[in-house]
């Protein structure tokens, strides 16, 4: 790789400017999108999904704990798998306590979600040190529904909104990485996002993550509003 040309400072400052200016267009661009993406219409989940935990089997409504949004990690960890995908290990390494601390103070849980059975997964957890809460879903449809199990036999080879059957590679199924995020207003649990492929590279600060979400990085204090617009009372909330 060659490295960049060697110029005077005035040049420097010149080409600096230039790219300054490059990278404000590129922010303005990037707060646009995940204005956009908050925006994104939301579907109601009115399927009954079962994980398996440390504790025994568990319903969605059950990751959300006690916060307003979830956000799964879809890991590739197959049934039949003796080890994690490595591009997942990488990203679950990089977490940090204090990145999960900070998406917890905006009312959302992170979580981590795989096909193979728990048993598997505590073992995996534990000879890694992660502290990260992962969940099978085994006995579920939960990786087929949003779309990170393929399964030519049940008919499932989308990928990314799009099909993509050449994953299988030969095989009848297949494991995929990506990220889904859920809102729950008061009984009632949403789909509002999900992300694929290139859009799960780079994912490790808690702004990245807040920004897949339907609230955002809930930065400035506002009454909280139910989804008609009307205010709820109670406790002030952050909002974008």
């Amino acid at each position: 790789m060659s490295l960049p040309d060697v110029v005077s400072r005035e040049q420097w400052n010149e080409a600096r400017s230039r790219l300054l200016a490059q990278e404000k267009e590129f922010t303005r661009t990037h707060d646009a999108l995940n204005a956009e993406r908050r925006r994104l219409p939301m579907v109601r989940i009115d399927k009954d999904y079962v994980f398996e935990g440390p504790y025994g089997s568990v319903s969605l409504a059950d990751l959300f704990g006690d916060r307003r949004q979830l956000i799964v990690q879809h890991v590739m960890f197959g049934p039949d798998w003796e080890q994690p995908c490595p591009g997942c290990t990488a990203s679950i390494n990089a977490l940090a306590p204090a990145i999960l601390d900070q998406i917890g103070t905006r009312e959302t849980t992170f979580v981590l979600a795989s096909r193979a059975p728990y048993d598997k997964i505590a073992a995996k957890a534990k000879e890694r040190g992660w502290f990260v809460p992962w969940y099978s879903t085994y006995d579920s449809d939960f990786n087929y529904d949003f779309g990170v199990s393929l399964d030519a036999e049940r008919g499932h080879v989308e990928y990314n909104y799009r099909p993509e059957p050449e994953l299988l590679d030969g095989d009848t199924s297949a494991e995929m990485p990506g990220y889904s995020c859920f809102l729950r207003e008061g009984d009632d649990i949403y789909h509002t996002y999900s992300a694929y492929a290139r859009g799960t590279e780079g994912t490790v600060g808690a702004y990245v993550f807040l920004d897949m979400t339907a609230l955002g990085r809930q930065e400035d204090w506002e009454e909280p509003k139910d989804r008609s617009g009307a205010t709820r009372g109670g406790d002030p909330t952050f909002t974008s």
